[in-house]
């Protein structure tokens, strides 16, 4: 089942309308496209992607071929629920949103307790403790349970994501909003870490350090400037909003193979740029063994399937001139399509407010998000603050099959098996608040 219909119109005013902020750009030296790139020769080279051929006819848009996931071809329009456009959902959430009932919210509860009353998560200072081996039985939900699984349906293989309402954060506690919110996301899959130290759960706020973002390896999620177009480092990511800020944090939707479509349409030539060789960089989070950089395509072609990993400032910074011995700069090619990407995501955008008790799923192969910068309130409580969820779902449940590529930042391509940051020497854990170093973020 999948659950909602392109509503007529989507429009959250519980803030002042912030115009779309323009994405976060590192200066970068653009260079010549070059057949012979030079790599770090003492960690050994990473290897380039060759991305597949274009076809005579794509260079006339009316003859372009149209296939679906899981029968996709190279340079070919993508059709299907996930090619939507912000026009189809800008009207009305309620017609696509989810309201959780109060006997939902009761199961909820009822869950919670049982966790606390089993020991299966346990507090300490500041972290949650896990027990070593917990699934979706041990957080049961009678009647909610099947709406979970409708929604992971309709991120995995419908539209690519979903939104429910009326989590009652603002009644929990901290640990109990945790618990809940843990316990939602085991239905959803496996959860990942998120970061060196082996978090479960992250807290998305500006945290007091480099608000202004000036050093450009700070996570933008930890500050309170504008978060380019971007997709998350695993299959699923969740935003559950504890609190809004005093103005702006406008949340903006894409979806990336809408975008793929538009590129394709205009110039074969961008998609095929998007489809080759990109450097990351890891932004100081270097596993054991790891180059601190890594390559990963925008665009995918694998196995029928079309998958997007677009992570704007991450190609920037690896290409800084100096950071990275084996890094080329990016080429003409590569800054022009860059730029195409930005303005066409602009321009299909869903845009919306997500308020207290919501939680977003998206689907990271298939849509693209964003935030605008914001001001926050000077009460540290009042702040804004979301939690955000990284999960992996089976390939029983919808999960794509991925090109080997994505395994030198996700560790593995197998389904549920597969995203995140794997550091050794860190237990997983759920903190209550954020943390800066070794210190809690106030």
């Amino acid at each position: 089942m999948m659950l909602g219909k392109p509503a007529a119109a989507l429009r959250f005013t519980p803030h002042a309308q912030a115009s779309r902020s323009r994405p976060f750009a590192l200066k970068a030296v653009m260079a010549p496209a070059a057949s012979d790139i030079s790599y770090d020769q003492a960690a050994g080279p990473l290897p380039a992607i060759t991305p597949p051929e274009l076809p005579p006819q794509v260079r006339d848009s009316s003859q372009l071929k149209v296939t679906r996931q899981g029968s996709v071809e190279p340079y070919t329009l993508v059709e299907g629920p996930e090619a939507w456009y912000g026009r189809d959902y800008q009207h009305n959430i309620d017609q696509w949103a989810i309201t959780l009932s109060e006997t939902h919210i009761a199961e909820l509860d009822a869950a919670i307790e049982r966790v606390l009353a089993n020991k299966t998560i346990t507090q300490e200072g500041n972290y949650l403790h896990l027990i070593n081996s917990v699934t979706k039985e041990d957080f049961p939900l009678e009647t909610l349970g099947p709406i979970l699984k409708e929604v992971q349906q309709e991120v995995l293989r419908g539209r690519g994501f979903a939104l429910l309402r009326g989590l009652p954060v603002e009644r929990w506690s901290r640990q109990q909003t945790l618990i809940a919110y843990w316990g939602i996301g085991l239905h959803w899959g496996n959860l990942r870490r998120q970061n060196e130290k082996a978090h479960l759960i992250g807290h998305v706020k500006d945290v007091g350090v480099d608000s202004k973002h000036q050093n450009p390896t700070t996570r933008i999620y930890l500050t309170s400037v504008a978060q380019p177009w971007h997709v998350d480092g695993t299959d699923v990511v969740g935003l559950l909003c504890l609190k809004t800020a005093k103005a702006g944090g406008k949340s903006s939707l894409a979806s990336s193979v809408t975008i793929h479509n538009e590129l394709l349409k205009r110039d074969a030539e961008i998609v095929k740029t998007l489809a080759g060789t990109w450097y990351m960089d890891r932004k100081n989070e270097v596993p054991e063994g790891k180059l601190p950089y890594y390559v990963l395509p925008v665009v995918h072609y694998h196995q029928g399937y079309l998958a997007t990993s677009f992570n704007d400032t991450y190609y920037q910074l690896a290409a800084t001139p100096g950071r990275h011995p084996g890094v080329p700069p990016l080429t003409d090619a590569q800054v022009k399509a860059l730029a195409a990407y930005r303005e066409v995501a602009d321009s299909v955008a869903l845009d919306f407010w997500l308020q207290p008790g919501d939680l977003q799923l998206v689907h990271n192969h298939t849509q693209v998000h964003n935030r605008s910068a914001y001001e926050d309130y000077e009460d540290v409580d009042q702040r804004r603050h979301l939690l955000r969820l990284w999960i992996a779902p089976s390939a029983e449940d919808g999960a794509f099959p991925l090109h080997d590529s994505f395994a030198e930042l996700w560790h593995s391509t197998q389904p549920g098996n597969r995203g995140g940051i794997y550091i050794e020497g860190y237990t997983e854990t759920i903190p209550l608040e954020a943390e800066v170093g070794n210190k809690l973020a106030t």
